[in-house]
């Protein structure tokens, strides 16, 4: 059995996986906050959660009855099988040694050896890769990336991740550091983002730029349905923006479209170099469903170069939800990519 757990800029997610189906048996998550040996500490409690799980399922399907003896037993093997490694994924750039060079969203880890720490403390392998790169197997494996030798995944979030498979195999890089797209410039001479940078994609088309987005346009007058519910315009946010969506308020779609706009913008940027034949489209922002689907398909057509003479970029919704990147970092463990 692997544990895979993801690591974002405020919990911790940690799944039990058999590596041969890619069954989930167990989870549990929690705070990804503090230092690096308080995230440590907060991993290990996690695997030993899940370790106890697999004891007393053990000790249950000891005690089954007979007639039910066959398919407790089978559970009672899986069960007694220890945890083999861990796989994690983490919000940054985690280079093959495991250690976080950089994260902006998890500051305090910067140039810390969570991998190699994290071993020590759990006393098994401890493979670490980026939380978008994981996604990604996972989706490739189990999910959205079915059937394509070429895609890559968009997750829109706070961020953006991005994570791509290419003629078949993972995109990992030369340092494991490869698929931060989010942080591509779309305007040389756009607002400055958190990282310190003009213009970045993440700024304009993240689950943090579509807030800002509602909170612009209330407060010019144009998104009066989430002044009423907000109570001002400074406390607008994406969820007010999408309850407005889904009650087909007009000044929302429009907010969205150019949101959409804004995301098709950074994709076609990503087709253009990759030449993709899929984009999926993960993250929390798939809670919309399929307006953000459409909305990004009907504005890609616009903006990629030569769309007219090319074969069409499918733009798919990710499967696996939240648990894709603790799957993808079990994926990663048991060395599928």
């Amino acid at each position: 059995m692997i544990v895979g757990v993801d690591v974002g800029g405020t919990n911790a997610r940690a799944l039990l996986v058999d590596p041969e189906t890619g069954s989930v048996l167990g989870r549990h998550r929690t705070s990804s906050a503090g230092d690096g040996p308080t995230l440590v500490r907060s991993i290990c409690v996690l695997v030993e959660h899940l370790r106890a799980e697999m004891a007393n399922e053990a000790n249950e399907a000891n005690e089954a009855n007979e007639a039910n003896e066959a398919n407790e037993a089978n559970k009672a093997n899986k069960a007694n099988e220890a945890v083999d490694a861990v796989g994690l994924g983490i919000a940054g750039l985690a280079d093959r040694s495991g250690t976080l060079r950089y994260s902006p969203n998890l500051p305090h880890l910067t140039e810390f050896p969570i991998g190699p720490e994290l071993a020590n403390a759990v006393g098994v392998p401890v493979t670490v890769g980026n939380d978008a790169t994981a996604a990604t197997l996972a989706e490739a494996r189990l999910g959205a990336g079915r059937g394509s030798d070429h895609f890559g995944l968009v997750t829109l979030g706070t961020g953006i991740g991005t994570g791509f498979v290419l003629d078949g195999h993972l995109l990992e890089g030369s340092h494991g550091f490869a698929g931060e797209a989010g942080h591509m410039v779309v305007d040389a001479h756009g607002p400055t983002h958190i990282t310190g940078q003009q213009g970045p994609w993440e700024y304009f088309a993240s689950g943090s730029a579509l807030g800002r987005l509602g909170r612009e346009a209330a407060a010019k007058g144009g998104f009066d349905r989430g002044l009423e519910q907000a109570g001002t315009a400074d406390g607008v946010t994406s969820h007010h923006l999408i309850a407005a969506l889904s009650d087909d308020d007009a000044d929302a779609a429009s907010i969205f479209d150019g949101f959409c706009r804004e995301v098709a913008r950074g994709v076609a940027n990503l087709v253009v170099i990759l030449d993709l034949e899929r984009i999926v489209v993960g993250g929390g922002l798939t809670e919309i469903g399929e307006p953000l689907r459409s909305g990004i398909d009907h504005h890609l057509g616009d903006l990629l170069l030569g769309a007219e003479h090319r074969p069409g970029v499918e733009v798919r919704l990710a499967e696996l939800g939240d648990d894709a990147g603790a799957l993808g970092a079990a994926l990663l463990a048991a060395g599928d990519a």
